[in-house]
C-alpha cells in the first residue's frame, strides 16, 4: 500500500484476521476473464464509494483510502494498493462519497471535506483559499453556512451525495444544500458555478431523508405530508402504535396522467378532456429513521468483482490479482438450497436481438414517443418461492458503441435551461408542448405534493452523527432512514422528488424535459419507497414491498425491464420468489440484493452482458470520448435482473455499491451464526410483509369496497370484519416498518448493537399488535363470519378465484377449498420465528452480558405470547364448534364476539343441589360469565330460563363438609348464592380449577397459575343489580368483598342518583358524595360527608335543591347535633342563617338565627323548630331585647333597650308587644311605672306613675336591678355544647371525658392519615404538618417545663389544620363566634356576653387538652422545674421568681383562639366606649399641638428628664423650644405597636418594652442605680401616650383588663398596665379649658 507520507495509522496489523477482502469486476469485457481475487486490507471496511474511475474506502477507525485514476494528483493506483488520505487523519470520518471525478468525506462533527476536479465548482470554495481552483488535490473543508440565521450559523451536515458536476448535502435539520453547476442543483439562480453551498428552497419545510445524485440529475426521498382530511389524531402517535390513520389500498391499474409539468417544476393547470384521475388516500407523514448504536462489531468483507481490462503490460491494471483460490471454501451454509437455485436458473435461455438505433444520442425518441407508450402489467405474485419465469437476455448491436475515458466534465447544461425558459414562455402564451401529451403510466394521478412549510420530526442525534452517513457510488445513500427520534421504527409514507436534466427520462415525470426545481414523482407516491439511487442516466427506487422501480436510460438494460415508457417508473422484472432489499446503480448497470430460497442473500445484475474472448478480439478498438453526455447502446444486455452465481461465495452481503463500470459488494462473515440469524429474521419479515400486502390488495380492499358486505355478513359481523381489517392493517404496517428497520440494521456495518433490535426495544408494540389481531380474528370466527366471508370472496373474485389459492400458505381443506381461517391465522406463526431467531442470537453471547439478558427476556416473552395466542386460537375454534353444535334462536342470545366457552355440563357432570328429580340444569362456563339454564335439553339447545353470573362478581369455594358425601361447590354472587354438586371428585376439581382460572383472568391475572382454591375475596369489578332492594337496577363499579360491595366505589341508579365513596358490608359507610335527584324542583340534592350503615351519619354538607345548605352533623339520616343551615334565594322563607343545635332534624337547644331580610338576630334556646326559652334579640336599628320565648314568640318578662339607652322591663305577649306591668327608664334617668300595652316599634299606651329619682333611694336600687342587662341570658356554659360534644365524639368519647385516652389518640392519627390519603392537593408544608401530627406524642408523662413547650407546639400545629379534631374545634368556634357577633350582632350591649363566651370556650377547650395530656395541672396550677434544672434566665408572664411555670387556660389557649376572634371582639369594645373614645381623641389632638418642652412642662415632667439632644440619621442635634415630636421617639414608636398585637400578654410585653425605652433614653441624665417613682413616671409616660396618638386606646385597655392572666395582675406587668390605664383616664378627664 502506498502512502504519500509515513503514518502510524496506515501500518499493517499482522494479527488482523482476514475480513477485509476486495474483489473488482468491470461490467464490460470478456466474460472468460472473470477471476475475482482477494486483496488484504489493514482493517474491516465500513463503506466503499465508487466514482467513474476511482473509489474511496472508509476503514474501521475513520481512516480513508483512495484508489483508481486520481487524475487531480496524476496518479493511478490499483485497488490492491490504495492511498491513505493523510489530511483526514484524526478527523473521525464517518462517511465518504465519490462523484464523477471528485470526492467527499463527512466527519463526526458534520464537517464536509472535498477534493478532486473542481471545474464546475463541485468541490466548492474551500476554506484553504478565497479563489476557486480547477482541481483540489487534498481534502479541504467546505463550510456550509446558513446566512438566513441571525447570527449566521454553521450547518451540521449528516449526509452527502455527489454527481459529475454537483454536490448535495443533507443537514441535521433535514434541509438540502447544493453547490456546483447545472439545473440538477435545484437552486433559484442563473449564474454558475455556485461555489458556496446554498439551500434548496423548494424543499424548505419538508423533511428530506435521503439524497442521491446521478450524472446530471438528483433524487430526494421526502416524508409525505398528512392529507387534508386526515384524522385529528397525531400521525406520529398513530403510526407508532402500528395503526394506519386511513385504510387504503393500491390498485394495480394504469391511469392517464392528468397533470402536466413545466421544466421549472410548476404544475400546469391545462389538462385534456379524456384524462382519467384515480385518487388515493395518502398516509400520514412519518418521522426520520434513526440508526442503531453499535457495541457489537461484525467482521466484514468487501467484494468487488473485476473483469481485467486489456491494457499494456506494466500498467496499473495489470497488477490486479487473478484467479480464484483453489482451496477457497464456500460461504454458503445451505448447499442443497443453492444447488436447487442453480438448477432453476440453468433453464433460463439468452436471446439476442439487434439494436434499434444509434448509440450516442441525447434522447431515446424510440422509447418515449406517444405511439410506444403501451401499458403493461408486471407480475405481482409475492408468495411463490420458485423461479417460474424464464430469464431472457436480448442483444442489440451498436456501431458506435465504445468505452470512453470521461475525465473532463461536460459543460454546464445551458441548452437545457434555455429549453426550460422557452417552454415556460410557451405555457404562459397558452400553448402546449407536444412533449406534454397524455402519457399512459402506472399509478394514480393524484394532486402534487406541494412544498409546504411544516415541522418535520427530529432525527436522532446518533443518526445525525453516524448512521445517516451511508453513501455509495455516485453519491446515492445506501439506506434511507425515515424514523422518529429516539430509535423508533421507520415510517413508510414517503415521496420521491427529482430535478435536473431529463433527456433520458431519468426524472420520472413522463417526459424528457429538465427541471430546475425539485418536483414530486407522482407515480411513486404511496408506493412506500424506502431507498432511492441514481446511475449516470437512470434512477432506481426500492419499496418496502421488496419491489424495484426503475426509469431513465435503458441502453444497456440497466432498468431490468423492457417496458415502455422509460420516462416513468416501471417495476423491474424480478423472478418469482425474489425479494429485493438493497440496490446500487452505476454508469450503465444496476446491482440488486435480494432474498431467495435460502437465508443467504443473492446478487442480481441488470446491464450489459459479458462478451466472449473471440468476440472481443474481433471488434476494432474504440476511441474513447472525453465528453459522453448520454449513454451508448450496448450490443447485448439483460432484459431482466439475472443472478450472479459467484455471489454465494461472498458470504452474507450487507450492501452493494457501483460507479462507472465497476461493482462492489460489502459482506459479513457469519460469526457464531449471528449474521445468518439476523438475515433470516429480516428475510422472513420481508416475506411476511409482502404476503400481508398482497392480502390487503387482492382480498381485503376488494371485499371492503363491495356494497354487499353488510347484508351478506350481517350488522355484527360487518363491524367485526371492519375491526379485523383495521387490526390486520395495523399488524401489516408494523411488520413493514420492522422489515425496513432490519434492512437498515444490516446495512449499518458500523453500528450493529443487538440490544437496539426493534424486537427488543419495541416488544410491547409487537405484543399488543399481535394480541389485538388474534382477538379480532377469534371474534370474527366465533360469530361465524368466515363462512359468509368465503361466499362473499368467491362472488367478488369471480374468475380470479385462483388468487385465494395463491394467498394460502397453509394446507387447504381436503376438498380443495380455501381455508380463510387458516389464512388469517397465518401471521401468528411469525411469533415462533421471532422466538427461534432470538434463541440463535442468544447463543452468540455469554450469559453474563447485557445482550444475553435482553435477548433471553424478549425470547421468553415471545414464547409466552405465542403459546397464549395458540390457546386463544383453540378457544375460538372450540367456541365456534360449540355454537355450531348448539345452534338455535335461544342460544344466539348468549353468543357474543368476545365470549369463549371453557367447559359445560351437558353430560350432567354438575347439577344444582336439592334440585327436583325431573328438573334439568345446564351450567356453561364462559370466559366472562357462568350461565345457569333451567329446564334445559343441551342436545336440542332448549331451555326455559337462564341466569348469567359475571365472573368478575363471582366467588367460588369448595364445600369442605364431607358428612353428606357430596362433592359440592359453593357459588356466591352479589344478589344470591347457590350450591352445585359434581358427579366425581375429578369433576369437582376440574370445575374449581376452570372457574378460578377464568375469574383470575377476568380480573386481570394470567389465569394459568390459579389453584382449585379460593379466588381473591377482595377485588374491584362492575355489576348491575337486578333484584329488589335499595340497589335495584343500579350499576356499581368499585371494590367487593366476598360478594358484597366493600371499599371505595361508585353506585349509579337509573333515576339519576349517584353515590361515590366508601362501602362496608354492602352499604354506604365512611366518606362519600351523593347526588339525589329532585323531580319537583328539577334540581338535584347533593351531599358530601360521612355515612354509616347506608345512612347519612356524621359530619357532612348537604345542598338542597331549594337552595338551602346544611353543614353539620347527622344521625341516621337526620340533622342531629351541631349544624349550620343557610337559606338561599329559593328558600320558602326569607334568606337566613341558623347555627346551633339540632335534635332529630329539628332545631332544639341553643342556637343563633340571623334573619337577613328583617335585620334581626336571635341568640337563645330552641325547641322543635321554635324559639323557646331565654334568648337575646338585637336588630339592625340598635334595639336590644333579652327575655323569654314561648311557641316561637316573645312571652313573659323581658327587657328592651333602645339605642339611646331607653329601657323597658315588662311582660310581653308577642314579638315586641308589651302587655302588662312594666318599668320604663328614660335616657335622662326618669322612670315610668305602670301598665303598658302596645307595640314597641309603633307606640305604647301607659297607665302609671312618672318618677324622677332623687338621691340613692332603696326603690331606685330595686328599679336598677330590674333594668340590669344579663338577667335573662343563656348561661355561657350551656352555649355551644353541641360543638364540644362533636369534638368529644371525634375523639371517640360518648361524653366529656368519657372514653379511653388511647382510643382518642388513635382516632386522631386515623383522621389525619385518612385526610392525607383523600387530599392529594395538599401543599408540601401542609403535608409536613400532617406528618408531624400523625405521630402520637408523649402524653402520659407528668408535665414539666420541657414537655410543656412540646405540648404548646403540638397544640399550635393541631389548631392550624381543620383535619385535626382540635383544629376543627377552633375553626367551628370561630365560625359560631362570628355568626353571633358580626353584622347585626355587632351590638355594644353584647360585649359582656362575648367576653364571657370566650372565657367559656377556653374552659371547655382546656378540659379537652387536659384529657389528651393528663400531666397538665388544673387551671392556675404550677409546673415546677426539675430539681437539677438550670435557670433559664428569662422571665415571662407565666414564670415566677421561684422558677415555676403557672399554667392557665388563658396563657395556654388564648394565643391559639383570640387572634381569630379578635376582629369581632375588638369591634364590640370600640362600640362600648365610643363616647368616651371621642372625648379622649379630642384631647389627644388638642394637647399634641404643643411643642415638646411646652407639653413636658404642662404635664409636670421635671426638667432633668427633658432630653437635650436628639439623633437624626446618626447626627446629634440640640432640641430647642420649638421642637416637636423629638423627645422619647423610640418609646413612642414602641407603644404604637400595641395596636398590632392581639393577645393581652403580647400587649403587656409592648408596654414593658416602652418603659424600657423610656429608661434607656433617660440614662444620660440619671444615676446608675436610679429607680422610677410614680410621681416621675406617670407624667413622663403620659407624654409618651399623648405623642403615640393611639386610636381606641380605651378599647385596648378594656380588652387587656378583661382577658389578662390573673397571675400577672399584681406583678411588674400589672403595675405597668395600671400606669397605662391611669394615663388614659387622665387624658380622658383632662379639662378642655
Amino acid at each position: 500500500m502506498e502512502d504519500r507520507e509515513a503514518s502510524p495509522a496506515d501500518q499493517w496489523d499482522p494479527a488482523a484476521p482476514e475480513r477485509g477482502l476486495l474483489h473488482v469486476w468491470q461490467c464490460v469485457g470478456p466474460a472468460a476473464r472473470l477471476h475475482p481475487e482477494r486483496v488484504l486490507l489493514p482493517r474491516p471496511v465500513i463503506q466503499a464509494a465508487l466514482g467513474e474511475h476511482h473509489g474511496l474506502l472508509l476503514m474501521q477507525g475513520g481512516t480513508v483510502y483512495s484508489f483508481g485514476e486520481l487524475l487531480w494528483r496524476d496518479q493511478r493506483l490499483p485497488v490492491s494498493a490504495p492511498m491513505l488520505e493523510v489530511n483526514l487523519l484524526g478527523k473521525t470520518v464517518v462517511s465518504v462519497a465519490a462523484g464523477g471525478f471528485h470526492c467527499g468525506a463527512l466527519t463526526e462533527q458534520g464537517t464536509v471535506y472535498m477534493w478532486g476536479e473542481n471545474t464546475a465548482g463541485q468541490c466548492g470554495l474551500t476554506e484553504s483559499g478565497t479563489t476557486a481552483s480547477m482541481t483540489v488535490s487534498e481534502p479541504c473543508p467546505v463550510s456550509v453556512l446558513d446566512s438566513d440565521a441571525v447570527p449566521p450559523a454553521v450547518v451540521r451536515v449528516v449526509d452527502l451525495a455527489l454527481g459529475r458536476e454537483h454536490s448535495l448535502a443533507l443537514s441535521a435539520q433535514n434541509e438540502l444544500w447544493a453547490w456546483g453547476s447545472g439545473c440538477q442543483l435545484g437552486l433559484v439562480t442563473g449564474s454558475f458555478p455556485v461555489w458556496r453551498p446554498q439551500k434548496v428552497e423548494h424543499l424548505a419545510g419538508r423533511h428530506v431523508m435521503q439524497v442521491a445524485c446521478g450524472a446530471y440529475h438528483s433524487l430526494a426521498l421526502v416524508l409525505s405530508l398528512p392529507p387534508p382530511n386526515s384524522n385529528t389524531q397525531n400521525p406520529s402517535e398513530s403510526m407508532e402504535r402500528g395503526q394506519s390513520p386511513q385504510y387504503s389500498e393500491r390498485e394495480d391499474s394504469f391511469t392517464v396522467d392528468g397533470g402536466h409539468y413545466c421544466p421549472l417544476g410548476v404544475e400546469l393547470t391545462e389538462v385534456t378532456t379524456d384524462e382519467v384521475k384515480t385518487h388515493k388516500l395518502e398516509k400520514c407523514r412519518p418521522p426520520p429513521r434513526s440508526s442503531f448504536p453499535s457495541l457489537f462489531t461484525i467482521p466484514t468483507v468487501i467484494w468487488i468483482i473485476i473483469k481485467r481490462k486489456t491494457v499494456p503490460d506494466g500498467s496499473p491494471g495489470s497488477h490486479l490479482l487473478s484467479g480464484w483460490r483453489a482451496n477457497q471454501k464456500s460461504a454458503l451454509t445451505h448447499e442443497a438450497e443453492f444447488q436447487s437455485l442453480l438448477q432453476k436458473l440453468s433453464r433460463h435461455s439468452l436471446e439476442m436481438q439487434p439494436a434499434a438505433g444509434p448509440g450516442d444520442t441525447d434522447s431515446l425518441s424510440s422509447y418515449t414517443s406517444d405511439e410506444s407508450c403501451v401499458s403493461s402489467t408486471p407480475s405481482t405474485d409475492p408468495l411463490s418461492s420458485s423461479y417460474k419465469e424464464d430469464s431472457t437476455t436480448k442483444s442489440q448491436t451498436d456501431s458506435s458503441s465504445g468505452v470512453a475515458r470521461p475525465y473532463s466534465s461536460s459543460p454546464v447544461c445551458l441548452e437545457d435551461i434555455g429549453l426550460c425558459l422557452e417552454t415556460q414562455s410557451q405555457t404562459l402564451r397558452g400553448k402546449k408542448s407536444s412533449s406534454l401529451s397524455n402519457i399512459r403510466q402506472k399509478g394514480k394521478a393524484g394532486s402534487r405534493r406541494c412544498s409546504l412549510p411544516g415541522t418535520p420530526p427530529s432525527r436522532s442525534p446518533w443518526r445525525q452523527r453516524s448512521g445517516a452517513h451511508r453513501l455509495s457510488s455516485g453519491g446515492q445513500t445506501q439506506a434511507a432512514a425515515p424514523e422518529e427520534a429516539g430509535g423508533r421504527l421507520p415510517f413508510l409514507q414517503t415521496e420521491v422528488w427529482s430535478w435536473g436534466r431529463g433527456s433520458e427520462g431519468q426524472l420520472g415525470h413522463g417526459d424528457q424535459l429538465a427541471r430546475l426545481q425539485p418536483l414530486c414523482v407522482k407515480t411513486l407516491t404511496g408506493e412506500e419507497v424506502i431507498q432511492v439511487t441514481a446511475g449516470s442516466h437512470h434512477s432506481l427506487a426500492l419499496t418496502a414491498h421488496c419491489q424495484v422501480y426503475s426509469w431513465g436510460s435503458n441502453m444497456c438494460g440497466q432498468l431490468g425491464h423492457v417496458n415502455s415508457p422509460v420516462t416513468v417508473p416501471q417495476q423491474a422484472k424480478l423472478s418469482d420468489g425474489l425479494r429485493a432489499w438493497g440496490m446500487s446503480a452505476g454508469q450503465s448497470h444496476s446491482i440488486l440484493v435480494a432474498d431467495g430460497d435460502c437465508v443467504q442473500p443473492v446478487l442480481l445484475y441488470c446491464g450489459q452482458q459479458q462478451e466472449s474472448d473471440s468476440v472481443a478480439s474481433e471488434k476494432p478498438p474504440q476511441i474513447p470520448r472525453l465528453c459522453q453526455r448520454s449513454p451508448s447502446r450496448a450490443e447485448s444486455y439483460t432484459v431482466r435482473p439475472t443472478l450472479l452465481p459467484f455471489c454465494m461465495e461472498m458470504g452474507y452481503v450487507s450492501s452493494v455499491c457501483s460507479g462507472g463500470q465497476t461493482c462492489g459488494v460489502l459482506a459479513d462473515q457469519n460469526v457464531m451464526g449471528f449474521i445468518s440469524a439476523i438475515h433470516e429474521l429480516a428475510s422472513r419479515e420481508r416475506q411476511l410483509y409482502c404476503w400481508t400486502s398482497s392480502v390487503r390488495r387482492l382480498l381485503l380492499s376488494l371485499l371492503r369496497s363491495r356494497e354487499s358486505v353488510c347484508p351478506s355478513l350481517g350488522e355484527t359481523c360487518s363491524h367485526l370484519f371492519s375491526s379485523l381489517c383495521e387490526s390486520f392493517v395495523r399488524l401489516s404496517t408494523l411488520i413493514g416498518r420492522h422489515s425496513t428497520s432490519l434492512t437498515y440494521f444490516l446495512q449499518d456495518t458500523q453500528g450493529r448493537d443487538v440490544t437496539s433490535l426493534p424486537l427488543l426495544t419495541h416488544i410491547l408494540h409487537f405484543m399488543d399488535a399481535y394480541k389485538d389481531y388474534c382477538s379480532s380474528v377469534g371474534d370474527f370466527q366465533v360469530m361465524g363470519g368466515f363462512q359468509s366471508l368465503r361466499k362473499l370472496s368467491l362472488e367478488s373474485l369471480g374468475s380470479q378465484q385462483a388468487v385465494l389459492s395463491q394467498l394460502c400458505v397453509s394446507d387447504q381443506s381436503p376438498n380443495g377449498d380455501v381455508d380463510l381461517v387458516s389464512l388469517f391465522y397465518w401471521p401468528l406463526q411469525q411469533l415462533h420465528q421471532y422466538n427461534r431467531v432470538l434463541l440463535k442470537l442468544e447463543a452468540c453471547f455469554d450469559v453474563l452480558t447485557t445482550e444475553y439478558q435482553s435477548l433471553h427476556q424478549s425470547c421468553t416473552q415471545f414464547e409466552s405470547l405465542s403459546l397464549s395466542l395458540l390457546r386463544k386460537k383453540k378457544e375460538a375454534e372450540a367456541t365456534f364448534f360449540f355454537w355450531k353444535t348448539h345452534s338455535g334462536k335461544i342460544t344466539e342470545a348468549l353468543r357474543l364476539p368476545q365470549r369463549r366457552v371453557i367447559c359445560e355440563s351437558s353430560n350432567r357432570s354438575l347439577t344444582l343441589q336439592n334440585a327436583g328429580r325431573f328438573s334439568n340444569h345446564w351450567f356453561i362456563l364462559f370466559n366472562d360469565a357462568l350461565v345457569h339454564t333451567q329446564g334445559a335439553i343441551p342436545s336440542q339447545s332448549l331451555f326455559s330460563t337462564h341466569h348469567v353470573y359475571p365472573l368478575a362478581c363471582l366467588w367460588v369455594k369448595p364445600v369442605t363438609d364431607d358428612s353428606s358425601g357430596l362433592y359440592a361447590i359453593r357459588f356466591t354472587c352479589p344478589e344470591e348464592s347457590f350450591t352445585v354438586v359434581a358427579s366425581t371428585p375429578q369433576e369437582k376439581n376440574k370445575w374449581l380449577r376452570f372457574v378460578n382460572q377464568a375469574v383470575d383472568q377476568q380480573l386481570g391475572g394470567g389465569g394459568q397459575r390459579s389453584s382449585p382454591g379460593l379466588t381473591a375475596a377482595s377485588r374491584t369489578a362492575s355489576y348491575v343489580f337486578t333484584g329488589e332492594g335499595r340497589f335495584k337496577d343500579a350499576r356499581y363499579a368499585g371494590g367487593w368483598l366476598a360478594g358484597r360491595v366493600h371499599g371505595r366505589g361508585t353506585m349509579k341508579w337509573p333515576n339519576g342518583r349517584t353515590y361515590r365513596g366508601n362501602f362496608k358490608n354492602g352499604l354506604e359507610d365512611g366518606y362519600g358524595e351523593c347526588i339525589i335527584p329532585n323531580k319537583t324542583l328539577n334540581r338535584p340534592d347533593s351531599y358530601q360527608g360521612h355515612w354509616r350503615d347506608g345512612k347519612i351519619h356524621g359530619f357532612g354538607k348537604y345542598k338542597y335543591a331549594s337552595g338551602e345548605v346544611y353543614e353539620g352533623c347527622f344521625d341516621d339520616g337526620q340533622r342531629h347535633g351541631y349544624g349550620m343551615l343557610s337559606s338561599g334565594k329559593l328558600a320558602k322563607h326569607s334568606p337566613s342563617v341558623f347555627v346551633g343545635h339540632w335534635v332529630h332534624d329539628k332545631k332544639t337547644g341553643y342556637g343563633v338565627h340571623d334573619d337577613i331580610a328583617r335585620g334581626e338576630k336571635y341568640m337563645g334556646q330552641w325547641l322543635d323548630e321554635q324559639r323557646h326559652g331565654n334568648a337575646v334579640v338585637v336588630t339592625q336599628y340598635g334595639v336590644y331585647y333579652e327575655g323569654t320565648f314561648r311557641d316561637n314568640k316573645m312571652s313573659g318578662p323581658g327587657l328592651v333597650v333602645s339605642d339611646d339607652d331607653t329601657a323597658l322591663h315588662g311582660e310581653f305577649s308577642d314579638d315586641w308587644i308589651v302587655n302588662g306591668k312594666g318599668l320604663l327608664s328614660l335616657a335622662n334617668g326618669d322612670y315610668l311605672e305602670g301598665l303598658f300595652s302596645g307595640d314597641w316599634t309603633a307606640g305604647l299606651k301607659v297607665v302609671g306613675t312618672f318618677i324622677k329619682p332623687v338621691g340613692d333611694e332603696p326603690d331606685s336600687r330595686d328599679r336598677n336591678s330590674l333594668l340590669r342587662l344579663g338577667q335573662y341570658l343563656v348561661p355561657t356554659d350551656q352555649k355551644w355544647v353541641c360543638v364540644f360534644a362533636e369534638c368529644w365524639s371525634r375523639l371517640g368519647c360518648s361524653a366529656a371525658r368519657r372514653g379511653e385516652r388511647s382510643t382518642a389518640w388513635e382516632n386522631i392519627a386515623v383522621s389525619i392519615t385518612t385526610a392525607r390519603r383523600h387530599s392529594p392537593e395538599l401543599s408540601k408544608s401542609q403535608s409536613k404538618v400532617l406528618e408531624c401530627l400523625e405521630v402520637i406524642p408523649q402524653h402520659e408523662d407528668p408535665a414539666t417545663t420541657a414537655n410543656y413547650d412540646n405540648i404548646r407546639r403540638y397544640l399550635i400545629k393541631a389548631c392550624e389544620t381543620p383535619l385535626h379534631p382540635l383544629g376543627w374545634l377552633v375553626e367551628t368556634l370561630v365560625t359560631v363566634y362570628r355568626m353571633t357577633y358580626v353584622g347585626v350582632g355587632s351590638h355594644r350591649r353584647l360585649l359582656r356576653q362575648a367576653v364571657l363566651e370566650l372565657q367559656a370556650y377556653l374552659t371547655h377547650f382546656y378540659s379537652i387538652v387536659r384529657f389528651l395530656f393528663p400531666g397538665l395541672p388544673d387551671d392556675g396550677g404550677v409546673i415546677p422545674d426539675p430539681p437539677n434544672s438550670p435557670s433559664k434566665g428569662r422571665h415571662d408572664s407565666n414564670t415566677s421568681e421561684e422558677s415555676v411555670t403557672v399554667v392557665s387556660c388563658s396563657s395556654l389557649l388564648l394565643p391559639l383562639v383570640l387572634p381569630r376572634l379578635y376582629p369581632p371582639l375588638f369591634t364590640l369594645y370600640c362600640l362600648q366606649g365610643e363616647q368616651v373614645e371621642a372625648q379622649y381623641w379630642d384631647r389627644i389632638i388638642r394637647l399634641n399641638k404643643q411643642p415638646d418642652q411646652s407639653l413636658l412642662h404642662f404635664l409636670g415632667v421635671r426638667e432633668k428628664f427633658w432630653p437635650v439632644w436628639m439623633s437624626i440619621l446618626g447626627e446629634k442635634k440640640q432640641i430647642v423650644s420649638s421642637s416637636k415630636d423629638a423627645c422619647f421617639v423610640s418609646a413612642v414608636e414602641t407603644l404604637q405597636q400595641i395596636s398590632t398585637t392581639f393577645t393581652p400578654s403580647d400587649k403587656l410585653i409592648v408596654i414593658q418594652k416602652t418603659f424600657g425605652e423610656m429608661t434607656q433614653e433617660g440614662k444620660p441624665v440619671l444615676d446608675g442605680d436610679f429607680l422610677w417613682c410614680m410621681d416621675d413616671l406617670l407624667p413622663l409616660f403620659l407624654y409618651v401616650v399623648l405623642r403615640a396618638r393611639i386610636r381606641n386606646l380605651g378599647a385596648e385597655v378594656s380588652l387587656i383588663e378583661d382577658l389578662m392572666d390573673p397571675n400577672v395582675q399584681h406583678g411588674e406587668l400589672g403595675l405597668m398596665f395600671t400606669t397605662l390605664k391611669a394615663s388614659y383616664i387622665h387624658i380622658q378627664q383632662e379639662s378642655t379649658t
